[in-house]
């Protein structure tokens, strides 16, 4: 195909208004872009051209400098106020540097002299059309980046995840590989798919293997497809989950478990983007991008001769560490908020929040499950939830010996006084939460908890002073 056609291909839906009063100059304009694939609307006047504005998406502007009803300065004015986006090129046959630079400042793109060079004129609208469709696919991107970041939101606010967040959202345009690591239960999978749904492969397929879900002899398979009969069992021919994410992404978890032939297999698909199934000859080119997340040290298992070191050069292009849940401060708090808005509202059920008890326990919890065992948690709390508070009571059974010793008795399962038993209370978590909370938990008003408190002389409760994340 040569140039012209390209361009004819390529304009046959951009829509050009021209806005000149000579008609002589008007029809030679008309018949030049018309030539070259673009749609035109020929007005003469300011006014006709804004009505014409209002009739449909126009791509650019063309306009005299000297009009029959007002200056072609105006008619940029006036055309921005319309759409402030559409491109402007401003024509006159009076070449002088002060309309040149009061066009520009008024919003044209750019500026041409009659009479000019068609080659030359041509050059300038493809260049002005391709700045605004820069723009709208700028635009775009953009709206998409929110929306995935909004369907795929990582919930925290330590340091330690504002900085995966960045990093995930910087590297997500490009289709560098990524190497994922953390332990297990932290959020890798939820990492990639933010990765994936803000990359420009987002409305393409993201497929997610556990290399350690699947034996090894099965895996190859899996991952790279067979031909009809490759082995016993294999009844029909299958495609693989490589080229099944073809114009997508492929995220393969718990890399370090893949067998040492596999890492050769996959590193020849990372370096020649080929795909040959198992029992077969045809070679299949795939457009993948590859995520692999790991919760083992990689380079240490490298070191060790158990993975291979240019397969983990091949992956870490981008190193991401998501730590653990631990490490990250107030998050479990809000992680835990965040799980109890997301299953009460799945379970049909009106959950205001959680007793003090239950919040002290999730603040001192050391997490070895990470986010995975705090959301099961959480989940089990609301599904056995009576009332529009979770307690440590809802998950109980599950805890160790000494966190089961934590939980609130409540004033019918004690023999104690309400003296003794709101004394026993306080003691037993003096510091870890306000009045508000405790009166709460106890299931009476704020107000009642002070006038008792001051009657039978108990210090306030009050939370810790200072500042900081717990770590």
């Amino acid at each position: 195909m040569n140039v012209a056609a390209e361009r004819v291909q390529a304009a046959t839906r951009d829509r050009i208004l021209v806005v000149d009063d000579d008609p002589g100059f008007s029809e030679v304009v008309d018949l030049l872009l018309s030539g070259a694939g673009y749609r035109t609307e020929m007005k003469s006047t300011v006014r006709d051209a804004l009505k014409a504005m209002h009739t449909g998406s126009v791509d650019l502007v063309i306009t005299d400098l000297k009009l029959p009803d007002a200056t072609g300065l105006d008619a940029i004015r006036a055309v921005r106020e319309i759409d402030a986006d559409v491109p402007i090129i401003l024509m006159t046959s009076y070449s002088s540097v002060e309309s040149a630079v009061e066009a520009l400042r008024s919003g044209a793109l750019d500026y041409v002299i009659k009479p000019f060079n068609n080659d030359a004129f041509l050059f300038t609208i493809d260049r002005a059309l391709n700045e605004r469709r820069m723009r709208r696919e700028n635009a775009l991107l953009r709206r998409h980046l929110r929306k995935a970041w909004a369907e795929h939101r990582i919930v925290g606010e330590s340091q330690g995840m504002q900085r995966v967040v960045e990093l995930a959202r910087r590297v997500a345009p490009s289709d560098a590989n990524v190497l994922i690591l953390g332990e297990s239960g932290t959020g890798k999978e939820l990492v990639a798919r933010m990765i994936h749904r803000a990359s420009g492969r987002g409305d393409g397929p993201f497929v997610a293997l556990n290399c350690g879900a699947i034996p090894s002899e099965l895996l190859e398979s899996e991952l790279f497809g067979h031909e009809k009969g490759a082995y016993t069992g294999a009844t029909q021919a299958s495609e693989g989950l490589i080229r099944e994410a073809h114009g997508g992404t492929l995220f393969l978890d718990e890399i370090s478990e893949l067998a040492p032939a596999l890492q050769v297999k996959l590193l020849r698909v990372l370096q020649d983007r080929e795909v040959r199934p198992v029992g077969g000859r045809q070679i299949h080119q795939v457009d993948v991008r590859f995520l692999a997340a790991s919760n083992r040290d990689l380079k240490a298992l490298m070191d060790a001769g158990q993975f291979r070191a240019d397969l983990f050069y091949r992956l870490n292009v981008i190193n991401i560490h998501v730590p653990p849940l631990r490490d990250r401060g107030d998050d479990v708090m809000r992680l835990a908020a965040h799980f109890i808005e997301g299953y009460g509202r799945k379970l049909g059920k009106r959950i205001a929040g959680m007793t003090p008890d239950l919040a002290a326990f999730l603040a001192q919890h050391p997490w070895p499950g990470n986010v995975r065992e705090l959301e099961n948690l959480i989940e089990r709390a609301v599904i056995l939830a009576d009332s529009d508070q979770i307690s440590l009571r809802e998950i109980a059974e599950t805890l160790p010996a000494p966190c089961q010793a934590c939980v609130v008795p409540t004033m019918a399962e004690t023999p104690l006084s309400v003296e003794d038993y709101i004394r026993e209370v306080v003691t037993r978590f003096q510091g870890r939460y306000t009045e508000v909370e405790l009166a709460r938990a106890l299931g009476i008003g704020r107000k009642a908890l002070w006038v008792r408190r001051r009657q039978w002389g108990m210090p306030r409760p009050q939370r810790p002073v200072g500042g900081g994340e717990r770590t």
